[in-house]
């Protein structure tokens, strides 16, 4: 485990606010330059980026986004962020210090379009990470999976699926 990082701290000094999944957010970055989707007429930043503060056990349910999405470690313990790829297997990406540990990294990218839950090991971790999103995140693309749903479509990923559904669900 890392060296023992304040979420109260960490909360007050990047002025971070709740998230809707639990943890903690502020969105640092959202360029000015627009891009176009093909086949939309709707225009878009063409990327944003946020700070995301998983701490007090809180899990990222489910979900995908239309955009790759870039997930950087800054601090604190690791974190796991699990995607569902199309064949049916399951990534799992350690964030953490990659200096410190050999099973982390300080980067991943989760693809557009692929369900992907992110978790640290137990409720006293606290992780400090970011995520880029290109083109840039719009909740309007954000999409909660349905737990049952995603479990008949990667069975061989069910239990996990389950205990990382909505919080609150």
């Amino acid at each position: 485990m890392s060296r023992h990082i304040d979420r109260d701290e960490l909360i007050r000094r990047f002025d971070l606010q709740p998230h809707p999944e639990g943890g903690f957010f502020r969105e640092t970055y959202r360029s000015t330059d627009a891009v176009h989707r093909e086949g939309s007429a709707d225009s878009r930043s063409a990327s944003s980026a946020i700070y995301y503060l998983r701490c007090d056990g809180a899990h990222s349910a489910w979900h995908r986004i239309q955009s790759d999405e870039v997930w950087h470690f800054y601090a604190g313990d690791p974190l796991n962020v699990y995607v569902l790829e199309e064949d049916g297997s399951m990534t799992v990406h350690r964030l953490g210090n990659a200096l410190e540990n050999a099973d982390c990294v300080f980067q991943a990218v989760v693809s557009s379009g692929r369900w992907f839950a992110a978790q640290c090991d137990d409720a006293a971790s606290v992780a400090l990470v970011g995520c880029t999103v290109a083109p840039g995140f719009e909740f309007s693309e954000f999409e909660i999976a349905d737990v049952a749903t995603l479990s008949r479509d990667f069975p061989q990923q069910r239990d996990l699926i389950v205990k990382l559904g909505p919080v609150g669900g």
